[in-house]
Order: structure tokens, then C-alpha cells, then sequence
């Protein structure tokens, strides 16, 4: 306890010096929030109990959330800097339950590129200030990869089986899962499917609407059945129009990019020009931030981009980062965040707030044993 009581200390000090004010969400959380957002899946994953209205709620499974619901019900229209540090609480295979997490969150700024670079130094200096002075760090960029699947005119059905595969570790192989599902896999709905197949989106939508409310399905999995008739819709335009080999052939040597990120995007600026995608826009505002993370004594030459990194791309926006431990062979990072603009308008924010950030796992910092 001593040793976690002096990390805290020593981050929020740190954090305070650069303008990050002191936030401290309450422990018990609306389960609601995380359950929305994360689906019933995370239920077996965070301590819940109930009130004595039957509502749900739960410990802190997280810091990111919490604060902020805070920031947003302070009504501030302002740019906010928070820090934070204190216990957390999630199942976790082969660690406790309850754990330290410190870290950082910036909402409201619109230099992106230089807010992305401050949080990102900010963790790699927090890290260091607690033992980690020379860690493997990690670096992808969703918004990029975003941008050359709509420039692509990927299906959506494809491209969350992509983001599926790219998170699972797959790479380059994750191309693979660009590919409809074999027909065997969909015989339970395959005449639903062929019926689709031309047909006026509209009309299509609510006849799958009719056929699941005749068979007194309302949601599954927490999807609505509207939710579930986009998705039969989307499968069957994907049955009309598959992804092409070209388009596969380009996303393999994209994810395949690795290495320093001077020299990643000189990589992908010659395959968007060999392709002739205008993706200027998305890599120029990639070395802006690499210029500003040098501005700050970053030393990018240390960092490893890679265009298969991925954290949670359903959750993340922009840039993503990891700072490993090369002592531990777990794998698990030490540090981790990036830009995550579109949540707090999920969390109810009546306008649209930028945010990017970082966390800190404190446990795994101290050198406790994976």
C-alpha cells in the first residue's frame, strides 16, 4: 500500500504541474453506462449489486467513464484537463480483481494533433517518473485506417469483421475476414438473405423488421430489431457486392506497415499514391503529431507504428498508443490510450467534445509479478 500510495502522489504531482486538475469520480457507477456501451458481455467482468429500487449499479470498472459523466454534468463548455489515480475494479485472469490505475483525460481542445502528442509525452513521462524509463511503445492510428476503408467503399459488415481480426492480432491476415461468411455458416437465414437482395432498402428494412416482430423478437444481444435488420440488409448488399481481390491485395500491404513513424508514412503516402486514394489529409495531420511528440523530447525514432496495431476500435477514434514493459513476457501493457472523440455524446453531451487520453496500470508499473 505504501508503494501505490507514493505512485499516486507522484503521478498526480506530475500531472497537476502540467494544468491536469485532480478528478475523483465515485466509486459506485451506473451499471447501465457500461453495459450500453460495452454490451452484456462486460456483466461477467465488474462487480455489480443493486439498490433497493432494482437498479443496477456497479464498482468502478474504469476511470475514462466516470470522469467523464462528471465533466458533462458540471455543464462546462470550456476545455478540461483531468488526472486521476485510485482503485479500479474488474475480473481479471491471473490478477486481482482490484487494482490501481492512474492517468489522464483532455476534453474540448481543437489542436488534436498537439493534444494527442501532449498526452501521449505526458504517459511516457508518468511511466518513467515510476520505473519505466525506456518502455516498448506501441503506436496505431484508427482514424487513418477509417479513411482508406470509406475511400475503399468497404461494407460495413466487412469492415467490422477487419476491425474483429485486427484486434484479435491477425495483421496483415486479417484480410481474410473481409470474406462473406461461408454460405454453410448462414443457411439458418439464406432464403431471408436471397429475398433482400436487390430489393429497396427501405421496403427490405421493414419487412425484416415484420418477420422479427411476428416471430416476437424485440432485441438480442442488446441489439434492437432495427438494429438487427441494418445488419441483415448490410449482409445481403455484402452477398451483392463482395470486397474485390485489388481492394484486399492494397488493405494487406497497409496493415503489413510497420516501423518508425517517419518512415510508416513515407510507406503509406507511396501506397495511397500507387492506388491513387487522396489520403493527405488523415497523413499530414499523422506527422504534425509526430513533429509535436519530437517538440516534446519524444524520441520517435523508439516508437513502432504499426497499421495492424489495434486497441478497441469500436471505442477509439484517432491515434492509439501502448507503452510496454520489455521485462515482463506477458504481454499486458504498462500504459495505453488514444482518441476517443464520439463518447461522450454516447454518454448524453448535447455537443460534440473531443477527447483523447491515457491510463496507467499501477500494479504492473511497481514490478508486481505478471
Amino acid at each position: 500500500m505504501p508503494a501505490s500510495r507514493a505512485s499516486i502522489d507522484t503521478v498526480i504531482a506530475l500531472l497537476a504541474g502540467e494544468g491536469y486538475a485532480r478528478a475523483e469520480p465515485a466509486i459506485l457507477q451506473p451499471a447501465d453506462v457500461f453495459l450500453d456501451l460495452s454490451g452484456e458481455d462486460i456483466r461477467r467482468r465488474i462487480f455489480m449489486t443493486q439498490d433497493a429500487e432494482g437498479r443496477d449499479w456497479c464498482l468502478r470498472p474504469e476511470y475514462t467513464i466516470p470522469v467523464a459523466l462528471d465533466h458533462i454534468a458540471s455543464g462546462s463548455t470550456e476545455p478540461a484537463a483531468y488526472a486521476y489515480a485510485g482503485p479500479v475494479f474488474r475480473m481479471r485472469s491471473g490478477e486481482p480483481g482490484e487494482f490501481r490505475q492512474a492517468g489522464l483525460e483532455s476534453f474540448g481542445r481543437a489542436d488534436f494533433t498537439a493534444t494527442d502528442a501532449e498526452i501521449m509525452a505526458l504517459a511516457i513521462e508518468a511511466a518513467a517518473a515510476l520505473g519505466l524509463e525506456a518502455p516498448r511503445i506501441v503506436m496505431g492510428d484508427v482514424a487513418l485506417l477509417g479513411a482508406l476503408l470509406d475511400r475503399l467503399a468497404v461494407p460495413q459488415g466487412a469492415r467490422r469483421r477487419l476491425a474483429r481480426a485486427i484486434v484479435q492480432g491477425k495483421g496483415a491476415d486479417a484480410v481474410a475476414a473481409l470474406d462473406p461468411p461461408a454460405p454453410d455458416g448462414e443457411a439458418a437465414h439464406a432464403g431471408l438473405l436471397k429475398a433482400l437482395e436487390g430489393q429497396d432498402p427501405k421496403a427490405a428494412r421493414a419487412f425484416v423488421e415484420d418477420v422479427l416482430s411476428i416471430a416476437g423478437i424485440s432485441t438480442v444481444g442488446g441489439r434492437s430489431a432495427a438494429d438487427i435488420a441494418e445488419r441483415f440488409l448490410a449482409r445481403a448488399a455484402e452477398r451483392e457486392n463482395p470486397v474485390n481481390d485489388d481492394v484486399k491485395t492494397l488493405l494487406g500491404r497497409v496493415l503489413a506497415v510497420s516501423g518508425d513513424p517517419d518512415a510508416a508514412s513515407a510507406s503509406l503516402r507511396a501506397l495511397a499514391d500507387q492506388a491513387a486514394l487522396d489520403l493527405n489529409r488523415e497523413l499530414d495531420a499523422f506527422d504534425e503529431r509526430t513533429g509535436f511528440l519530437a517538440a516534446r523530447g519524444v524520441d520517435v525514432g523508439a516508437i513502432q507504428f504499426s497499421a495492424g496495431f489495434a486497441r478497441n476500435l469500436n471505442y477509439y477514434t484517432g491515434f492509439i498508443f501502448e507503452l510496454h514493459d520489455p521485462a515482463r513476457g506477458d504481454g499486458k501493457p504498462a500504459a495505453g490510450g488514444g482518441r476517443y472523440d464520439n463518447l461522450l455524446g454516447r454518454l448524453g453531451a448535447q455537443r460534440a467534445i473531443p477527447a483523447v487520453g491515457a491510463s496507467l496500470w499501477l500494479d504492473r508499473l511497481a514490478g508486481e509479478a505478471p
